[in-house]
Order: C-alpha cells, then sequence, then structure tokens
C-alpha cells in the first residue's frame, strides 16, 4: 500500500477536463480525489436524476431502466421490479477471469469512471459520484478481473465489479489486505448504495476499464520514448558511431516534428559539433542511423494519442443519455470504444518498434564484426579469465526473446470484432483487450530498455577505456555515473536480474529525467 500524506494536492472531478497526467498522479496515490462543490455542477448533476424520476413516474419507457438489457430491450419491466434491475445487471455481469487489475489501473479506472459519470449526462445521484470519489479517497480498490470485456456495450463485465463494490457486494483490497466489500466500506464509514434506476448501467455501459489502461499506457510510452533516444546515444558512443548522422540540416529535408526532436535530442546528447568519431564507416548500420526515423514516429504519434485517449475520457460515453436541459433521452452507442481501440492497437505498434530498435543496437554492441573493438559480448574479464566470462552474451539472448513476444503481441485486436448477445452486440471495438496488449508490449519493452542500461553502462565503460577524453557530458554524463553507481561492472560473471529489476523499478518511477524540451 502506498503511502497517502494528507497534503497531496486534490484533484477535484466536475470542474476542468482531466488530463493523462491527472489520472496517473491519482493511480499513483500522488493526488487525493474530491468531488466539486460548485452549485451549477451539483444542480445538473441533480437535474438530470429527477428528469429521470419523473419520465419514470409518467410511465416513460427507457431503454435498460424500464426494459431489459441488449437484445432483451424489448422486455417491459413490471413498475415494482425497476428498483431490482440495476442490481441483477452488475449481478450476471460477475463472470470475469484473468488476473486482477492491479492498484494502479484499479485507481485509474475509478478516475476514468468518475470522470465520465461527471459531464452530468447518465442520469446518476450525486450519491453515486460521493461513493466513487469515498472509494478513491478512502483507497478501497475493487478487485477486478482483466479479462470478459468486448469493449463495447463498454466494460460491462470488468466495471460490475465498480457497481458491485459500491453496493457492498464482492471484494477488495483494502489498507493492503483482500477483504470483502461490505467490510471495507464499514471500517471506512461508508454505507453502501441502493442503486437508482438507470444507476448500474451507467456505471458499467462505458469505456472507462480501457480508457484507464490507456492513459497508464501513453505515460509509460512517453517515458520510453525519450529513455529510447537516451540510449541510442549511449549506443551510438559505445559503438564508435558517427553523430552526423543526426544533423540539422539533413532532418530539415524530412520535417516530420517527433523525429526532427529525436534528433534534436540526439544532437544535444552526442555534442554534435564535434568531429566524428568512427572513421572507419561512413554510414552507421540502420538501428542507429536511423533511431530518429524509428523513435520519431512513437514521438509523433503520441499528441494526436493523447487527444484521442483525453476526448474519450472526458466524454458522457454511456448509454442512454439524459438531457435534463431539453427534456431528452437519448439513445446511442458512446459505450464503442474504437478510439481507444485504434490508440492502444497502434501505440503498441510504435513501441514494439522501440524494443526492435534496441535489441538491433545490441546485437551490434556485443558483436566483435560490428563493436569497432569493443570486447565480445562486453566483457571486462581480462588475461586469462577472460576465456571463462562470458558477459552479457545471455542478457542479448533474453533481450531478443523479450523483442520477439513484443513484435508478435502487434496484432490489432480492433479487427477481431466477435458479433454477441444474440447479435445486438453484432460489432464490438475490442479496445479493452487492445489496451492490455498495449501494456504487455509496453512492459516487455521497459524490460529491453533495463537490458539496455546494463549494455550501456558497461560499452560505455569499456570504450572510455580507450578513450583519451570524456566521451560525454552534462545530463547523458550524469546519468551515466549514476547508473555505475547503480550497477557495478560486469568482470566476473554474474545473475543479472537483480540488476534488471532494480533498474525496471527506476524506469517506472521516472527515476531520470529526460529531456526538457
Amino acid at each position: 500500500m502506498i503511502a497517502r500524506p494528507v497534503d497531496r494536492p486534490v484533484q477535484i472531478f466536475g470542474g476542468a477536463p482531466l488530463r493523462i497526467e491527472d489520472v496517473v498522479a491519482l493511480a499513483r496515490g500522488q493526488r487525493r480525489a474530491a468531488l466539486s462543490e460548485a452549485a451549477g455542477f451539483r444542480a445538473g448533476i441533480s437535474a438530470g436524476a429527477d428528469f429521470l424520476d419523473r419520465l419514470l413516474a409518467e410511465d416513460g419507457v427507457v431503454y435498460g431502466v424500464t426494459t431489459g438489457y441488449g437484445d432483451s430491450c424489448t422486455v417491459v419491466i413490471p413498475p415494482e421490479l425497476l428498483g431490482e434491475l440495476p442490481h441483477h445487471l452488475y449481478t450476471y455481469h460477475g463472470c470475469g477471469l484473468g488476473r486482477f487489475l492491479d492498484p494502479e489501473e484499479t485507481r485509474a479506472v475509478l478516475a476514468a469512471r468518475l470522470a465520465s459519470l461527471c459531464v452530468g449526462m447518465s442520469g446518476v445521484s450525486l450519491a453515486l459520484l460521493e461513493g466513487l470519489t469515498a472509494l478513491l479517497q478512502h483507497d478501497i480498490l475493487p478487485l477486478i478481473p482483466a479479462e470478459g470485456s468486448v469493449g463495447a456495450s463498454g466494460d460491462l463485465t470488468p466495471l460490475s465489479y465498480v457497481a458491485a463494490v459500491l453496493c457492498g457486494e464482492r471484494e477488495v483490497l483494502y489498507q493492503g489486505l483482500r477483504q470483502p466489500a461490505a467490510q471495507a466500506l464499514a471500517a471506512a464509514g461508508i454505507s453502501p448504495l441502493r442503486l437508482r434506476p438507470k444507476e448500474g448501467l451507467a456505471i458499467m455501459n462505458g469505456t472507462a476499464v480501457m480508457t484507464a489502461l490507456a492513459c497508464l499506457a501513453w505515460d509509460r510510452a512517453d517515458y520510453l520514448c525519450r529513455l529510447a533516444t537516451r540510449l541510442t546515444a549511449y549506443n551510438v558512443v559505445a559503438s564508435a558511431g558517427n553523430a552526423h548522422h543526426f544533423d540539422a540540416t539533413l532532418f530539415a529535408a524530412k520535417p516530420h516534428p517527433g523525429q526532427t526532436q529525436v534528433a534534436a535530442r540526439l544532437r544535444a546528447d552526442l555534442h554534435h559539433e564535434q568531429p566524428a568519431r568512427n572513421e572507419q564507416r561512413l554510414q552507421d548500420r540502420y538501428s542507429l542511423r536511423c533511431a530518429p526515423h524509428v523513435i520519431g514516429v512513437l514521438q509523433d504519434a503520441l499528441p494526436f494519442l493523447r487527444q484521442l485517449i483525453e476526448t474519450e475520457l472526458n466524454s458522457a460515453n454511456d448509454n442512454p443519455l439524459v438531457d435534463a436541459e431539453r427534456g431528452q433521452i437519448l439513445h446511442g452507442g458512446h459505450f464503442y470504444g474504437g478510439h481507444i481501440a485504434f490508440a492502444m492497437d497502434a501505440m503498441k505498434n510504435a513501441v514494439a518498434n522501440l524494443a526492435d530498435l534496441l535489441d538491433r543496437q545490441l546485437a551490434l554492441l556485443v558483436d566483435t564484426r560490428f563493436n569497432h573493438g569493443l570486447p565480445a559480448n562486453l566483457s571486462a574479464a581480462s588475461g586469462s579469465r577472460a576465456a571463462i566470462n562470458h558477459g552479457l552474451k545471455a542478457l542479448q539472448i533474453s533481450v531478443s526473446a523479450w523483442t520477439a513476444e513484443a513484435l508478435k503481441q502487434t496484432m490489432p485486436a480492433s479487427v477481431f470484432s466477435r458479433s454477441t448477445e444474440c447479435h445486438n452486440q453484432d460489432k464490438v471495438s475490442m479496445g479493452t483487450i487492445a489496451a492490455r496488449d498495449c501494456l504487455r508490449v509496453i512492459e516487455l519493452t521497459e524490460q529491453v530498455a533495463a537490458a539496455m542500461l546494463i549494455a550501456a553502462r558497461q560499452g560505455m565503460a569499456l570504450r572510455q577505456q580507450q578513450a583519451a577524453q570524456p566521451l560525454l557530458q552534462g545530463a547523458p554524463q550524469a546519468m551515466l555515473d549514476d547508473l555505475e553507481a547503480r550497477i557495478a561492472l560486469v568482470e566476473e560473471d554474474r545473475a543479472l536480474d537483480a540488476d534488471l529489476l532494480h533498474l525496471l523499478d527506476a524506469i517506472r518511477t521516472r527515476h531520470w529525467s529526460l529531456y526538457a524540451d
């Protein structure tokens, strides 16, 4: 369980739109949630619930309120059973399997669902919004199975676990312990809800799980983009490569903004004004020379992907929507997660290409045919002991394994739509599967990056032994100094798994600040 100091900044729901960074901060426990006290916001929420009540009193017909769900929309619910319908919805959707979402992912889900409902077009009560806020405030985390959503009608099955917990059912993680939801709510002084008409549908019929995972994926992909650039700089130097491949005039001739930005970062790291060090080869191999063209694809995609994710995050994405001002019930399909599915399929492709790029760079570094004078497998062993030491030989094999698995995961999930639920849900987004796939690709690429940090520490030390002056300065050298303090030079063979785990933690906690531009 993370520390949750009382002086954390407050994230207000029902005010300004949320950014990805807001969701990430909430997910990491760096902010505490609060519902807006603004009179206009609260009046707008109440107006939607009140309009729905008036409509029901007048025998109005509303999908999922006076009818069954999905293909059962033609089934009319007897008035005396309307109050039970929302509870049946989350009950029969309690069929999720797979791993549970981790605490960060679960907090992000709660934040994403709350943000959507705070748009004010879902016909829910203030009590429901306060219940979701309380789960975040007290860090009562529903145990949400990761598998079982096709991404339309939204994330029904995983979000059923949020609805059930609000009503005191199923299980949660609270104060580090798995326990019944009713027990955790009681300990926090929270009363279970009795859902009003449509509130079960409003919680479940949306894209909160895929959107939450997408926010976390975007944040991690952005850091990997920067880290891959810094690692490339190290690998150019360690390989005695040519910094002039990143010349500003050269990149002005093909001015993709992200690609140009990556090249500029590499120029700054490598002090491009210095003479080229490599006189053995006019042009470096593609994994070095074309690094901006690979990393730049993700760099260029990130702003566009942000727009897709943040639009979804701040949208009303359940069905039907309630327009209290105009007195309308709007039946539509905003639960469809197509934009998130596309964003995640695109992102995992671009991130997997980072893993592939770094894998190829490592293959050059460990091979005496291509590394311009470094020892085989970057082993720092000397004398007679060099014969029995193997340096980074096995690490390079593991990097290739992780890269191959990442590349294997790039098949787009969104093209695997299945017709479900009596052909009512006959075209679905698979957005949540795409988001989970993307996070797996990111995890594997982070593992590759951790291995490359070891290779950078090793390769730079070995190259420095051959140089008469420092090879780097400024931020790249400061990061290298930190790496040297964290990881001993591999002179005698040793297991590297502890080092890799240590570096993975540093990557995921953003230990190194990378590029201020």
